[in-house]
């Protein structure tokens, strides 16, 4: 079994050019599937989840290749929590229409259940990861670019240390803009490949002397401790403290969304409302701790490029709620209806217009669950 996922491994390494090629075809082959399966949705929506899965192991596989080219980008936690979310998240679908078709309303128990275990590895990876902003829902790990790993030495989670400055790397370099370790660091590797071949019972003198050297000239290999909760709280106090409760908020929403429609009913304005409170709070969070000017300036939290993306991917969708029950039986179905009136008349626009609002009714009614996470 071993020796057969190896295999499969290098397979996909060696080929991954020709996976995303047949990744990309069998996934536009599910939109024929609801014509043969037309008796039963699950049947598409088990192949739709397996290709998901499968795409993610791929993914997760040519990533591990990518880290062991680039230690400085490889992916500090040994657990595999982004392939975990991706596959949770393919097979929330599943579940929700499984459920619909054997359990109708007691859907939401397991729904339920499905994002409780979300959250579960969602929040292990938020501390593992020493308390980073979440990218993706946590499918994309928030590392420090290249670039940046000079700076990352005085970081905690996506802010710097206070105190940190950034003039270590001027002292390894001459006048001339060269690294005297190079030089040092070849000549010492000859005469220890030298000393070891000459090396009989015990070292000599004068090779001792360059192993001692060796190990005075070696330069340090920083090591990166990974920031606790008391650290952020003792460094940043209520601002770290705001940070943190933002992120937990994020990843609780979607859970506290599905048990408020268990208990009330998809049609009660009380999840709708209390979920975008709850989105509302927690970004409000973040704002303050990243735009605030009313604190010291060490407390700030600066955000690397691909936080301050996923902040923007946040923003969008709140437009979910949009399409989330009961704002879109009472607003927005209506509206779809009214544009899809004034513009049937029109040649190909009516009709393109027609199939859009025909689709995006089909998925709401489809999927009357979606966390948007």
């Amino acid at each position: 079994m071993c020796e057969s996922m190896e295999a499969y491994k290098t397979w996909v390494r060696r080929n991954k050019d020709y996976v995303h090629s047949l990744e990309s075809l069998a996934n536009g082959l599910t939109w024929l599937l609801p014509e043969r399966f037309s008796t039963s949705e699950i049947g598409p929506e088990a192949v739709t989840a397996i290709l998901g899965i499968v795409t993610a192991i791929n993914e997760h596989i040519i990533d591990t290749t990518r880290s062991e080219r680039h230690p400085g980008s490889a992916d500090p936690l040994s657990f595999p929590y982004g392939l975990c979310i991706s596959a949770l998240k393919d097979l929330e679908t599943l579940v929700e229409v499984v459920a619909e078709q054997y359990y109708g309303d007691k859907k939401w128990n397991f729904i339920a259940a499905t994002e409780a275990i979300k959250v579960i590895v969602r929040l292990a990876l938020f501390r593992n990861s020493g308390y980073k902003m979440l990218l993706h829902g946590g499918e994309t790990p928030n590392v420090e670019k290249s670039s940046d790993d000079t700076g990352s030495q005085h970081r905690i989670g996506g802010f710097p240390r206070p105190g940190g400055h950034h003039h270590g790397a001027g002292l390894l370099q001459n006048n001339h803009g060269s690294n005297p370790w190079t030089i040092e660091r070849r000549a010492l590797s000859v005469l220890s490949r030298f000393g070891e071949s000459a090396r009989m019972v015990s070292d000599p003198v004068w090779f001792q002397r360059i192993q001692q050297q060796h190990a005075i000239m070696a330069p340090p290999t920083s090591v990166i401790k990974r920031p606790t909760l008391s650290m952020i709280l003792s460094e940043k106090g209520v601002n770290g403290a705001l940070f943190v409760l933002g992120e937990i908020l994020f990843i609780t929403r979607p859970l506290i969304y599905v048990l408020f429609i268990r208990r009330y009913g998809i049609r009660s304005w009380i999840p709708w409302f209390l979920s975008l409170g709850v989105d509302f709070i927690g970004y409000g969070f973040l704002s303050h701790v990243t735009k605030s000017r009313m604190v010291e300036r060490e407390q700030w939290f600066h955000l690397s490029a691909s936080e301050k993306d996923e902040v923007k991917r946040r923003k969008l969708l709140w437009a979910l709620y949009l399409m989330r029950e009961p704002f879109f039986s009472k607003y927005t179905r209506q509206k779809l209806a009214s544009t899809e009136s004034l513009l049937e008349p029109v040649p190909l626009i009516g009709t393109l217009t027609s199939k859009l609002v025909e689709l995006i009714i089909g998925a709401q009614t489809r999927y009357t669950y979606m966390s948007g996470s």
